[in-house]
């Protein structure tokens, strides 16, 4: 069971891999705006969690599909409509249960699945660590007004769990004017972000053997700042973005896995997006849209 299991998810995480490229490709045009963009990384850790997808004769993976991979249909409740799963190892001759073309293929992915199985468990027992770790930081924080608190445990802004999120400033904030960074970070609460971020480094988890994954975990993270910073820009407006850029630039940063820092993401990045800010039209909001729900059909469908 554990061997089949691990068959499926090293299959999935090869297409992840492909999709989360073009996702990587697509981010690179920096007229997208990030607070659109971000929604594309579901892609890649939808791949990574579900074994199912549509068929669709325009799907990327149709042009794979030819060389490298095999759709495997498990579905068909009628017509041509048809739910399958994406096989790119094409070790197997049968896969329900799984009959591999040759001994030694069973015996590599016996032995693979066990050491995935004990490092995956490992990852997630050291993010549980690092998840209490991080809730005992907000002990002994003061309530300023609100879900606002202060604490001198940490030097950067941040939200901090997940059913009653709680913004937490350092203490040194007491007497600043906090108003753009807690703009900042309830766009993280409204979103869920923090959830969002936990989901994620779980699904890393899952995948560790696949080095795209964390890179693609960094960019979701590096985006997830850019898109709450856009949020924030779209409120505010143009005349405020310097102000709010300065006020970057004196947060610390600061390294958290499940806390949305203010400062947790690269600096340079985020002041350079926040200084070339262009609000969108109605017109190009549209435009951008249809763009991206038609690279989720292609993205998320299988070949068929």
């Amino acid at each position: 069971m554990l061997q089949e299991v691990f068959y499926w998810i090293f299959n999935m995480s090869i297409t992840a891999a492909v999709t989360g490229l073009f996702v990587v490709l697509i981010r690179l045009i920096k007229k997208l705006p990030k607070r659109l963009t971000v929604f594309l990384w579901l892609i890649p850790f939808f791949r990574m969690t579900v074994p199912l997808g549509l068929n669709s004769p325009y799907s990327l993976m149709s042009l794979f599909s030819k060389i490298t991979t095999k759709t495997v249909t498990v579905y068909r409740p009628v017509g041509g409509i048809a739910f399958s799963m994406t096989n790119c190892v094409m070790a197997a001759n049968s896969y329900f249960p799984i009959t591999y073309k040759v001994n030694i293929l069973e015996r590599v992915f016996g032995t693979a699945s066990v050491i995935w199985m004990i490092v995956c468990l490992a990852i997630l027992l050291m993010l549980t660590v690092v998840y209490f770790t991080t809730l005992h930081e907000t002990k002994g924080a003061v309530r300023l007004r609100d879900n606002i608190y202060l604490s001198d445990k940490i030097i950067s802004p941040a939200v901090y769990g997940i059913i009653k999120p709680k913004i937490i400033l350092p203490l040194s904030y007491k007497d600043k004017d906090i108003e753009l960074i807690v703009l900042h970070e309830k766009a993280h609460i409204r979103r869920g972000d923090n959830l969002w971020r936990m989901l994620a480094y779980i699904i890393a988890a899952a995948h560790w053997f696949n080095p795209f994954c964390w890179i693609f975990l960094k960019l979701f993270l590096v985006d997830v700042e850019l898109s709450c910073d856009e949020r924030v820009l779209v409120k505010i407006g143009d005349d405020r973005a310097k102000e709010y850029a300065l006020s970057l630039l004196e947060c610390k940063q600061s390294a958290t896995v499940f806390a949305s820092a203010f400062g947790g993401a690269k600096i340079r990045t985020r002041i350079e997006n926040i200084l070339s800010f262009k609000k969108m039209t109605w017109f190009s909001l549209t435009v951008f849209i249809a763009l991206i729900l038609t690279v989720f059909y292609v993205l998320l469908t299988n070949a068929g």
